[in-house]
């Protein structure tokens, strides 16, 4: 159980059900939350079963051994009013904010996003908590493969630009994931990103590939699930 000095350097303090009691009263709004939670619930099972993005993730976790329950590892929350959700190392257990999320492409990006860091979590046993590098490599990849930086998404905020771009997306973005979730300078934080930013963002697993849109995230499934089907032919 982190200590409350802990929970406020860690970030849970944007989680607050983390370790709060379910008390609802009839009638409250806390009880109209369930009306949230049961379209996240939908939200989140059609991201699995659709998403090309999810599906791949999803895929190699159960390759590398840790297979991903919807009931088990994925819960959703209120969270605080500038989050959409989070990956909890301690519970392996991915928060999605059912007050924040309201569009299925909103949802498919989170799930994505935050399937990257349990990925990395299941096979690479990241250190989240005191390893800040650790940290800020799984947000670079993050960034770079869950479609946060897609073309669509960026012309959506009005940053357009090319490769160079997409390059700059993913390190402002990472370099906001850590400031949002760590109590550091941005300085620092900024340093820490340049420090692993290349080999980072150049790690492209289990994708293969930077998917650029829904297309390549169907093309880098496609490959995925093939990769061993001419060898099984041998």
């Amino acid at each position: 159980q982190p200590s409350p000095k802990q929970e406020e350097d860690y970030g849970y303090d944007l989680f607050p059900e983390r370790n709060a009691p379910k008390k609802y009263k009839k009638g409250s709004i806390g009880e109209s939350l369930f009306t949230f939670s049961h379209k996240c619930q939908v939200m989140l099972q059609f991201a699995m079963e659709t998403s090309p993005y999810a599906k791949l993730l999803l895929s190699a976790m159960k390759s590398s051994g840790c297979k991903v329950f919807k009931d088990r590892h994925f819960s959703c929350e209120d969270c605080d009013g500038t989050v959409s959700g989070g990956f909890d190392a301690a519970s392996s257990q991915i928060v999605l904010c059912q007050n924040n999320i309201h569009q299925q492409a909103h949802m498919n990006r989170v799930v994505t996003h935050e399937l990257i860091h349990a990925f990395d979590h299941c096979r690479a046993h990241v250190d989240w908590f005191s390893n800040l590098r650790h940290l800020a490599c799984s947000e670079i990849r993050a960034a770079n493969l869950s479609g946060d930086c897609a073309f669509q998404n960026e012309a959506a905020r009005f940053n357009f630009g090319l490769e160079k771009h997409h390059q700059e997306c993913v390190r402002g973005r990472a370099l906001r994931s850590i400031l949002a979730v760590r109590n550091i300078g941005r300085e620092e934080a900024a340093k820490i990103v340049d420090e692993v930013f290349d080999t980072c963002f150049n790690d492209h697993a289990p994708f293969g590939r930077i998917p650029h849109g829904k297309k390549d995230a169907k093309f880098a499934c496609r490959d995925y699930e093939n990769r061993d089907r001419y060898y099984a032919n041998i």
